[in-house]
């Protein structure tokens, strides 16, 4: 699969390129499936999968309860798993894909790898910092990457509803 061009799949002015959103769906899709894994395990449901030249070479989902380390996040995990893949703790030329608009900690370990496009599902309006509760263009920081939200949604955004609601009704 050849790599794209343009990391945002409804373009600079709005107008979307259906192969560019195919090709950020796929990856979405995986990483919908490490928020399931996260899900079975009891784990609040986000996923994510490290991308580059097309290839997936990490895939992270939540586990801090599980493993009992706070910081656990999906994305955290995937980059640290695309770290040892790559030999090298600076990931310039990757995507991330994550089921849900990234938190502050999760936005700096964004940043500190040297990222180069964060791809999100559903915002996070209690915790998300790219978009959300601050946009990554307020934070004063030596390195940018390329924002896409809103790729599947409403998949990622149901996975946490349905969460949310089953515990409540649980519990």
């Amino acid at each position: 699969m050849a790599r794209p061009r343009d990391p945002n799949p409804l373009g600079r002015n709005g107008v979307g390129d259906a192969r560019l959103h195919s090709f950020h769906e796929a990856f979405m899709r995986q990483a919908i499936e490490g928020a399931r894994t996260a899900m079975h395990i009891g784990e609040v449901p986000i996923g994510a999968v490290v991308v580059r030249d097309g290839h997936v070479v990490a895939r992270g989902f939540n586990q801090p309860i599980h493993s009992q380390d706070p910081t656990a996040h999906a994305e955290v995990v995937a980059l640290r798993e695309a770290a040892r893949a790559l030999g090298n703790y600076r990931l310039p030329g990757c995507s991330v894909y994550v089921t849900l608009e990234p938190c502050l900690m999760c936005v700096g370990a964004l940043l500190n790898a040297r990222v180069g496009t964060v791809v999100y599902g559903a915002a996070e309006p209690k915790f998300g910092a790219l978009r959300s509760i601050l946009t990554i263009e307020e934070v004063p920081a030596n390195h940018r990457f390329e924002v896409v939200s809103g790729v599947l949604e409403e998949d990622c955004r149901r996975l946490v509803v349905d969460f949310f609601r089953f515990r409540r009704e649980e519990g």
